[in-house]
């Protein structure tokens, strides 16, 4: 399919999975349009594509003229705006409602194709503030953009994810790891590359397949968060001290860390860990989109070996010592 004329405009796409997805958009083919506050940082992407096949744009997330000049003239639109914790008027209101509202009604306005939000899992029992937000962010775009497609994926991995990299480089320095709840909690990791993978098969979709459709989006593994401590330690071969630790005391700590610039926990994020993050079994999932989730197996080990004593050059040694023993 021509994807050469077709403009894609994206929110967030210097992040974690909008870089992943800016990648394949440009592969395809498609044009792409990355609206931020900060164009600067959107400079080092336009390397991934043909000479002026990817540009940055500078966009005021709170002023509703600003996202309305960025969508006009595009084709589709992808938004993957969100934020883990409220500092200031960095809300979760503001981010994952205000925002998405605009993008929508922008949308709507002019007669953009497709539209394809990005939501979280999980949220339609869950009672943290974050989720509460991300449902009624949902809500909103629906009610200005029908045809929205929304994607809900579990927990994002990947070589620049920001959570198996966080606890392999707390496991680095901390004697012991936090079991918050008792670790029991499930979640279905999914690969960044796989949602960028049904991000683009969507937009290459001819028919109205996925309008209107929630997406849910988990990998072949259901683990629980102890077991991810487990993986994580086995991949880092590190032995640590893996610390049960009761939500009310988790709460406390996350109310006093959430004081912090980049808190590693907050309170809100207790409550989201008393609910499982996994699918649901009531709309569509990945697989509808004719895609075979990736395992964590497959991914984990060659970024998270960098965090073993000795780095990338220890997997050396211990093959080296591997052979002796075999001779």
């Amino acid at each position: 399919m021509i994807t050469d004329s077709k403009i894609v405009c994206v929110f967030g796409g210097t992040g974690f999975l909008g870089q992943a997805i800016v990648d394949d958009l440009a592969e395809a083919g498609f044009r792409v349009k990355i609206a931020t506050r900060n164009p600067e940082s959107a400079y080092e992407l336009k390397v991934h594509g043909n000479v002026g096949q990817i540009a940055s744009a500078y966009c005021d997330y709170r002023d509703e003229q600003s996202i309305d000049q960025a969508i006009e003239g595009c084709d589709f639109v992808i938004n993957l705006i969100g934020i883990l914790f409220e500092k200031g008027k960095n809300s979760f209101t503001h981010a994952h409602v205000d925002i998405p509202t605009q993008i929508a009604k922008s949308c709507t306005k002019h007669k953009v194709q497709k539209l394809i939000h990005v939501s979280a899992l999980g949220i339609d029992e869950n009672q943290s503030k974050y989720a509460k937000s991300k449902l009624k962010g949902e809500v909103a775009i629906k009610e200005n953009f029908p045809d929205v497609t929304i994607f809900r994926p579990s927990i994002i991995f990947g070589p620049d994810d920001s959570f198996f990299n966080l606890f392999a480089r707390l496991s680095s320095i901390l004697p012991a790891l936090p079991l918050i709840g008792g670790g029991q909690t499930k979640f279905q990791p999914i690969y960044v590359g796989d949602i960028a993978k049904a991000t683009i098969a969507t937009l290459l979709e001819p028919s109205d397949k996925f309008k209107g459709e929630v997406i849910e989006m988990g990998g072949p593994d259901i683990v629980s968060f102890k077991e991810i401590y487990e993986i994580l330690l086995e991949q880092t071969k590190r032995k640590r001290l893996l610390l049960p630790l009761p939500f009310p005391i988790a709460t406390l700590q996350g109310k006093v860390m959430g004081l912090l610039p980049q808190p590693p926990l907050t309170a809100d994020q207790v409550t989201s860990l008393k609910f499982d993050n996994v699918i649901s079994g009531q709309y569509k999932t990945i697989d509808d989109i004719g895609l075979n989730p990736t395992p964590m197996s497959v991914i984990l080990p060659t970024y998270l070996k960098t965090y073993r004593k000795g780095g990338r050059f220890a997997e050396k040694n211990d093959t080296k010592i591997d052979d002796k023993k075999a001779s």
